[in-house]
């Protein structure tokens, strides 16, 4: 459920790449925020008890500090219009195991991606 915001207001856009964790526990935060304030998103996000939580608190509070320093928006103001998460690439690692044998292991890395506009109220 995206909302696409108006014509004419100004997106602030920011990204997190190669983030360490799997891209579904990610996207269950991101769902959960997406269309919500600014402020509302801040209180969910510390409050929920994933460890997904830390890494896209960083990309909110960036993307609102690129809308309030580049193109001059109240933080107040701001919501949530795009928040997704997509699959970065993963480190193979080996775990030995009985007889000779190793098991692969996949450590998985994404890359979140925040949008957020102006609410205007009409």
């Amino acid at each position: 459920m995206t909302t696409s915001p108006p014509t004419n207001s100004p997106i602030a856009k920011a990204h997190g790449r190669f983030i360490r964790g799997s891209v579904s526990k990610v996207r269950r935060v991101l769902d959960q925020i997406r269309g919500c304030s600014y402020r509302e998103a801040l209180i969910m996000l510390e409050f929920m008890p994933y460890r997904s939580t830390g890494p896209i608190t960083k990309v909110l509070r960036s993307a609102v500090a690129n809308a309030e320093n580049n193109l001059g928006l109240d933080p107040a103001s701001l919501v949530i219009t795009q928040a997704f998460a997509d699959m970065g690439p993963s480190m193979k690692r080996y775990r030995p195991r009985a007889q000779g044998r190793a098991y692969a292991i996949k450590k998985q890395t994404c890359h979140i991606s925040i949008a957020v506009t102006a609410q205007t109220d009409s």
